[in-house]
């Protein structure tokens, strides 16, 4: 009888489960799953946006991608503004945050400063930031003019410009970064600083041995989610710079799947970048994921 009773109520758990799991799976299936396997499907054919055909091309597209000149740049953009993105938003973030974290006249205004470009919008921010570094009346190079440096022409030389989009993406981000290392430090045990004060140990030994093991899985989990991130910036490469100078000083592959796509309308080739970036950040994805597992092992 007991055993009856514990089966009906097994049963109407995993009913009440599926009910509640179903919606967002069939969501899951008809917006993520479903399009994505379309996507890889799609790239292998020679596609124009608009044809009502499509030509099946098997590998031509992936082996075109792998052996272009324009690839190799455009992934080494990629590789660069997503590393300094991420570098440069994490450490400036945790510098903040380290900072405010402490008892200082205003604070708080100064929080809500830090985190307020993080909620704009990227092509806002890319507008204003287009105007900063204008050469003729932005206030980078009226600065760099004033303390007798002579300013570089940002939108016409390739490495002026990646620097540029990426020091624009790196303030827009930086607020998503001070706001977790924030919560981060109010949330870590006070005994353990007392015991350090106690022990009068230095700032930089009660950081190391005391603050930074406390905020190992906040730093995780910003390296995953800053990282995905940084690598789908679209909007502030798309206003600031679409891509160049000189063709594609600062195309990155997200930015190369639009120009394919819509602007080359060559659908199939845009989704073979996409399916090589979808891979490239599984693979990332698993790896961090991996590495955060063994540090909790240990």
């Amino acid at each position: 009888m007991g055993q009856t009773r514990t089966g009906r109520w097994n049963r109407r758990h995993t009913l009440l489960a599926a009910a509640l799991l179903l919606p967002n799976l069939v969501l899951l299936i008809v917006f993520t799953y479903r399009p994505l396997i379309d996507n890889i499907r799609l790239s292998f054919f020679q596609w124009n946006l608009g044809s009502p055909t499509s030509t099946f091309l098997g590998w031509d597209n992936y082996v075109e991608w792998f052996t272009s000149d324009d690839s190799r740049t455009v992934l080494w953009n990629t590789l660069i503004f997503t590393s300094v993105a991420v570098i440069g938003s994490m450490a400036l973030g945790l510098s903040l945050a380290l900072l405010l974290d402490q008892k200082l006249f205003g604070r708080g205004a100064v929080r809500s400063l830090v985190f307020a470009p993080f909620v704009l919008s990227g092509a806002a921010v890319g507008v204003a930031f287009q105007f900063i570094f204008t050469p003729t009346f932005g206030l980078v190079p009226d600065l760099l003019t004033t303390i007798g440096i002579t300013p570089p022409n940002f939108y016409q030389s390739s490495g002026w410009a990646l620097f540029m989009v990426t020091l624009t993406y790196i303030w827009k981000n930086l607020g998503y970064t001070f706001v977790i290392y924030l919560a981060a430090l109010q949330g870590r045990r006070r005994d353990l600083d007392e015991a350090a004060e106690i022990d009068a140990a230095s700032g930089w030994t009660r950081f190391r041995q005391v603050v930074w093991p406390q905020l190992r899985p906040a730093t995780f989990f910003l390296l995953i989610t800053v990282l995905l991130n940084s690598f789908q910036v679209f909007d502030v490469i798309h206003t600031m710079t679409r891509g160049g100078p000189y063709g594609n000083a600062t195309t990155t592959m997200v930015y190369q799947i639009y120009q394919e796509t819509y602007t080359n309308r060559r659908a199939g080739y845009g989704a073979t970048v996409a399916s090589i970036m979808f891979v490239a950040l599984l693979v990332v994805t698993l790896v961090q994921v991996w590495v955060m597992e063994r540090g909790r092992e240990k």
